[in-house]
């Protein structure tokens, strides 16, 4: 008899296409501050301020798969925990739309991919042809930059971590992509964007999605509410005509329409649209996301 756990795996599966193995099974309606992730044969359960119910446990523990669980405490970063299930290795490949990304249990903060952003990779990946250049800021393991050069185009990826820099090129060997046709750029993002612009550089596509809190080399703090219409302003000094900006934040202080409004002041000229989260994701209206065109 399937229980309400498996059911809603089902539900989510008839829904995506059979080349997607990795998407949101409960985003926190069904179990408060419980957020479920399928991630291929894996299960990966997320808490926000509660406690495993011993009735999901039950049911996680009757799928069969292996099961983590991780908490989501601003202060905690530690790498998921073994719930139960059959031991695999922490290292795996998931497929999203027929791409593939490697994931690691053992990593602490995300293990390799954002799924909320599964939408804004495919429409990226359709944007682009041969000859494009498509700028990944704030890469992490560089998921865009992977969809981009499946499509043909060249991709610059910045990260200021190193580790994150090579999982991307890990990521880009798995779909048959030659890393070394692509540049990778360590440091951050908003200096190599001042870089580009002295430089002349121009890009077709650039992805825009910070994190909402960060502090460079020489102390300086960065936030995404006081801070992010001047690095799309950045962006748009390197965007090259007719050329697209992916602007992209989950911070929950800053209201879509705030959102919007520092999006069109970093680029007045663009037009600006707006894209929903995937339907796996019903739960929080957290994630804020606009095309602009320039």
């Amino acid at each position: 008899m399937s229980t309400k756990l498996q059911k809603l795996i089902e539900q989510r599966l008839a829904k995506l296409p059979s080349s997607t193995d990795a998407f949101r099974v409960s985003d926190g309606l069904q179990w408060p501050g419980v957020f479920i992730d399928a991630l291929a044969d894996r299960l990966l359960v997320s808490l926000r301020d509660t406690a495993l119910p011993p009735e999901l446990k039950d049911m996680l523990k009757a799928t069969g798969r292996p099961v983590y669980v991780k908490r989501l405490d601003k202060d905690v970063k530690e790498p998921p925990l073994f719930l139960c299930g059959p031991e695999v290795p922490l290292r795996f490949v998931i497929r999203e739309n027929g791409v593939l990304y490697l994931m690691d249990m053992g990593a602490g903060y995300s293990q390799g991919i954002f799924l909320d952003q599964r939408d804004n990779r495919a429409e990226l990946r359709s944007l682009c042809c041969p000859g494009m250049k498509v700028l990944n800021t704030f890469a992490y393991t560089g998921a865009f930059s992977v969809c981009a050069a499946l499509a043909g185009a060249q991709t610059t990826t910045l990260d200021l971590a190193q580790p994150c820099l090579s999982w991307c090129r890990e990521n880009m060997a798995l779909n048959d992509i030659d890393p070394d046709d692509h540049f990778f750029c360590k440091g951050d993002a908003l200096h190599w964007m001042d870089r580009f612009a002295r430089q002349g550089r121009k890009f077709d596509i650039i992805v825009l999605d910070p994190p909402t809190f960060s502090r460079d080399e020489k102390g300086h703090v960065w936030r995404v509410e006081k801070d992010y219409d001047h690095l799309v302003w950045l962006a748009a000094a390197i965007l090259a005509p007719g050329g697209r900006i992916l602007c992209s934040t989950n911070c929950r202080k800053l209201s879509p329409s705030a959102f919007r409004r520092m999006v069109s002041a970093g680029i007045p000229s663009a037009k600006l649209i707006s894209v929903p989260m995937p339907f796996d994701f019903d739960g929080e209206d957290y994630l804020k996301c606009i095309w602009a065109q320039n």
